[in-house]
């Protein structure tokens, strides 16, 4: 795998529109070319006999069930309305004219 040059990244850096200064630039171009000397490392692997759906962790659904609670009635959820008609908040239009 080939390595990238102080030209780069800063192409890289320009197209991200980050200002950096000449050792931000040698230090990012040292750590990009260790991360793909690290990739060429894994590239080089044995993985045929690793399913493609292996995951390296569990997978498992954090989400809560979804259980009906009481919720708030009319009153208590227009209270702090500004503007009212009704059971409706009123509210300015976003489409067309005044």
């Amino acid at each position: 795998m080939g390595t990238l040059s102080r030209a780069d990244v800063e192409h890289v850096a320009h197209l991200a529109r980050l200002g950096l200064a000449d050792e931000e630039l040698a230090r990012l171009e040292g750590e990009l070319n260790h991360i793909l000397d690290q990739y060429a490392v894994l590239a080089g692997l044995p993985t045929d006999e690793i399913p493609p759906t292996a995951q390296v962790i569990e997978l498992e659904n954090i989400l809560r069930d979804d259980v009906a609670s009481p919720s708030l009635g009319v009153r208590e959820a227009l209270a702090n309305a500004p503007l009212r008609e009704g059971d409706l908040v009123v509210v300015p239009p976003v489409i067309g004219g005044e």
